[in-house]
Formats: structure tokens, C-alpha cells, sequence
């Protein structure tokens, strides 16, 4: 009898562990970050994976059970083998953190182009956007220009559109269009009650200093500061409010205003697309995996003249 009992359990484990597999399974969360370790119960037990660096985890499953994937602060998926076989990518919900509002991806993720056109609009045009991560949100809306494109094309009921050049030039005028929208706003802003704003008490969205630095960098760079501030944060939402408090004539404004918006918003959006396709094809890995370095990098660099002048600017009383 025990030896049957014997031969009935070796049966059963041979059974088991032949019909368990191996598969690759590429883990991340809603932002296409790469996950360094998810949690896997399969058939009652918990095992953690270490993933590679394209995010990739080597999974042992047991077909006949469903798997559950799971790591702290996401929400956890449950899913098999035979979805993981047809599309061998997990998606792990991240919880909400206020981290999160500098992330560009968290824009495009939750709010698509429409979002992108608003924040572009605010930065300048509700001169209280200068946290909003406007430079890296143009370099990975270029990274995702056919996505934004194409949807952007169901929701307004238009199909049949697949054309790289046209998702592009289309996504560059929307922008534009808004980026130059927001900065006549901000104009006309500083022309009705800029001059009151010297007297605002700093506030959690306003800062008094921010509004001084860019009179500072208006009255060294005159109207070319109108291009030169798109491409600075904090500096581009109060330049176009300085322009209207100094009375700078309407007409050379808005030129000022479209040549700096256009090439702003072409240099990012075109960097972000073009340029992932060069990786791409040069070292055979995407931009989309390595979007947090990209994003710190664009950061860094768009604000190193700001905080140089910050804190190794020379300190002058200021007339206003």
C-alpha cells in the first residue's frame, strides 16, 4: 500500500512539475517605469521575481492556475497563462502621490492631449503653472506623438489617419496654438493689473521674486527675452505678464510670441520623437524604459540657469 501511495505522489509531482513553465514577462507600472521586483502567487504561493533590466521578470507558472501580480503601493493584477503568452507585459497600477504631478507621464496618462494643451495654456496664460514639468512633457509627448495623435483622432471621430509627419505637425500646431494663447493672456494680464502684482504677498502659487527675475532677465534681453523665456521654467509664466506691465508694443509681442512658442515647441516634441527612434535603431532599447533619467536630465538642464542665478546671481535692489 505505501508503495503505491509512494508512486501515486512521485506521479503527482512529476505531473506538476513538468506541466509548470518559464515565460518572460515584462513588468510596469502605468507610466512605463520599469519595475524592479514584483510579487507572484501562483497556485497558493508567494514568490518574488527580480526583473532584468528591460524590466523583465523569468516566471515559473503553473498553467491550470490563475497569478496574481503584486508589489506595495500598486494595485495588484490578476491574470494567466494565456494572456501572459499572447501579451507578456504587466501593467501594475501605482498609487497616487503628489511626486506624481512632476512626472510627465502622469499627464499623459491620465488626461491625453487634451490635459497637454491645458497645462501648455496655464503655464503662461494662469501665470501659476511654473511647477508644471513643461519641457519634459513636450519630449515625451514627442515620444508619444502617434498615440496622442490617434486617439485624439477616435475621440473626434476621424479614422483612417496613419501618418508619421502629419500625427507630428498637427500635435506641433496644437501646442503652439496654445502656448501662444497662453502667453497673450499673460500679455494682456500684465497690461490691466501687472503693476499691482509687485504688491502681492507671496502666496503658495505665487512668489514675488519669481515676478522680479523676470523683469530682470526682460530688461537684459529686451523682447528676444519673449523667445529666450520659453525655453527657461518659472522665467516663460511671468515674461509675457512683464511685457504687458512695460507696455511693450502689441505687434512685436505676438511676433515675439509665435517665433518663441514655434521653435519651443518644435526643438522638444521633435527631439523626444526623432530621438527615440535613433536610439532605437543605434543601441536597440527604448526611451519609453528610461523615461525617469530622461525626465531628471531635461530638468536639470532647463533649470540650471535659473538656480545659477538664484544662488550666484548678483543681489541688486530692486526700483519696482
Amino acid at each position: 500500500m505505501r508503495r503505491y501511495i509512494s508512486l501515486a505522489i512521485c506521479v503527482f509531482l512529476s505531473v506538476t512539475v513538468f506541466a509548470q513553465q518559464e515565460i518572460e514577462v515584462k513588468c510596469m507600472n502605468q507610466y512605463e517605469e520599469l519595475l524592479k521586483e514584483v510579487t507572484v502567487t501562483n497556485g497558493g504561493r508567494d514568490t518574488i521575481y527580480q526583473t532584468d533590466s528591460r524590466g523583465i521578470a523569468h516566471i515559473t507558472v503553473n498553467p491550470s492556475d490563475s497569478i496574481v501580480i503584486s508589489l506595495h503601493g500598486y494595485a495588484p493584477v490578476t491574470t494567466n497563462i494565456r494572456l501572459l503568452t499572447e501579451k507578456p507585459a504587466v501593467h501594475l497600477k501605482k498609487d497616487f502621490s503628489w511626486k506624481d504631478l512632476l512626472n510627465p507621464m502622469f499627464y499623459i496618462v491620465n488626461g491625453g492631449l487634451w490635459l497637454l494643451l491645458f497645462i501648455v495654456f496655464a503655464e503662461t496664460g494662469l501665470f501659476v503653472g511654473f511647477f508644471l514639468p513643461g519641457d519634459s512633457l513636450l519630449f515625451v509627448a514627442g515620444i508619444y506623438s502617434t498615440n496622442l495623435m490617434h486617439e485624439f483622432f477616435r475621440e473626434i471621430g476621424i479614422e483612417g489617419i496613419n501618418n508619421e509627419w502629419v500625427d507630428l505637425l498637427l500635435l506641433v500646431g496644437l501646442v503652439s496654438f496654445m502656448g501662444i494663447l497662453g502667453n497673450a493672456v499673460g500679455y494682456w494680464f500684465g497690461k490691466k493689473i501687472g503693476p499691482a502684482m509687485f504688491s502681492w504677498k507671496d502666496r503658495f502659487l505665487f512668489k514675488k521674486k519669481y515676478l522680479h527675475d523676470a523683469h530682470d532677465f526682460f530688461e537684459k534681453h529686451g523682447g528676444g527675452a519673449i523667445i529666450f523665456a520659453r525655453f527657461l521654467p518659472i522665467i516663460r509664466t511671468f515674461a509675457p505678464i512683464v511685457a504687458g506691465i512695460v507696455n511693450m508694443s502689441r505687434r512685436k509681442f505676438m511676433f515675439y510670441n509665435i517665433v518663441g512658442c514655434v521653435a519651443w515647441v518644435i526643438s522638444m516634441i521633435f527631439a523626444g520623437h526623432f530621438l527615440q527612434i535613433w536610439v532605437r535603431k543605434q543601441f536597440g532599447f527604448e526611451l519609453k524604459d528610461h523615461l525617469e533619467v530622461i525626465v531628471i536630465v531635461i530638468i536639470l538642464v532647463t533649470t540650471f540657469p535659473v538656480l545659477w542665478k538664484l544662488f550666484f546671481g548678483k543681489k541688486k535692489e530692486k526700483t519696482i
